[in-house]
């Protein structure tokens, strides 16, 4: 096989990587940055396929609540007071992010080059996940538990309040730390902001529309003038790829929250941190 060929292969693969990891809370990016860095890919300093791939995964997300989201648009434009209360919430969360990505993404890409950070974010995050799912109005409980319906305020987008968007806003600013998690961080502070698992898995959702499309956007502004013709048919074949591994895993998560906790991302997160580690442990005394 020619390198090219073999640059494409390893292209696809790491948008399949990126599908199925992107809306689980076990950070896609650190996913694409370890496995790229384990099979020899790579995409340039700039970061620009990791970046852009991802919203081939929105896209997916887009497709499959296409109704919900026509329904969003339709009612805002119509007044509709429920569907205008919840785009001004997706606002409220998007902007903090937006305004603090642009600021410090320099220093944030700088990240990246660092495997080590995966392994304190990947960890810490499982415990965090751990900690909260442990609390009683987390845990897997009936409908007419009296503690999870205390804590629960929000069981539908409609019920969210900007207060509880905002607390989401600014737990998606942790998300740019690579190995944190942008699905990880939105619904566990949705969750501890009192709202539904299943409804802060949606919201994060929604929320991942904007966010990705600005960033993709962002990222081609300020480095597409740096593609190359073979780096640029890799961005192709991995967006695909992970529009197409994201439309079965995001049907598939739902699924799985009307049945379980977040507990078996939360060990995996860790246990994956754990071996990051060994990994560079075993490089240095290597080296």
């Amino acid at each position: 096989m020619t390198d090219s060929i073999v640059f494409f292969i390893k292209a696809l693969f790491l948008g399949l990587v990126e599908g199925v990891t992107e809306f689980l809370p076990i950070s896609s990016t650190a996913h694409l940055l370890l496995v790229g860095d384990w099979i020899g890919f790579d995409s340039g300093g700039s970061k620009v396929f990791e970046v852009v791939i991802q919203f081939g995964s929105i896209l997916a997300v887009m497709w499959v609540f296409r109704a919900r989201l026509w329904q969003l648009v339709h009612g805002t434009l119509t007044g509709v007071r429920s569907e205008a209360l919840l785009t001004r919430n997706l606002i409220i969360a998007f902007l903090p992010a937006a305004v603090i990505g642009a600021l410090t993404i320099k220093y944030i890409k700088a990240l990246f080059n660092h495997p080590g950070v995966f392994v304190v974010t990947l960890v810490v995050g499982g415990i965090i996940m751990l900690w909260v799912e442990r609390k009683p109005h987390f845990a897997k409980h009936a409908p007419n538990d009296t503690a999870a319906s205390e804590h629960v305020s929000a069981r539908t987008l409609e019920e969210i309040t900007w207060k509880q968007a905002l607390i989401v806003g600014f737990a998606q600013c942790l998300a740019m730390v690579p190995g944190t998690s942008r699905s990880g961080s939105t619904i566990i502070s949705g969750m501890l902001a009192g709202i539904q698992r299943k409804t802060a898995t949606e919201f994060s959702f929604f929320l991942a529309m904007p966010t990705m499309l600005a960033a993709t956007v962002y990222d081609l502004y300020k480095n597409g003038g740096a593609l190359n013709g073979e780096v640029s048919i890799a961005i192709v074949i991995g967006f695909l790829a992970a529009f197409f591994s994201a439309l079965v895993v995001v049907r598939a998560l739902l699924a799985f929250l009307a049945r379980h906790t977040y507990r078996p991302f939360a060990w995996y997160r860790i246990a994956l941190g754990v071996v990051v580690l060994l990994w560079l442990w075993l490089g240095a005394g290597a080296a």
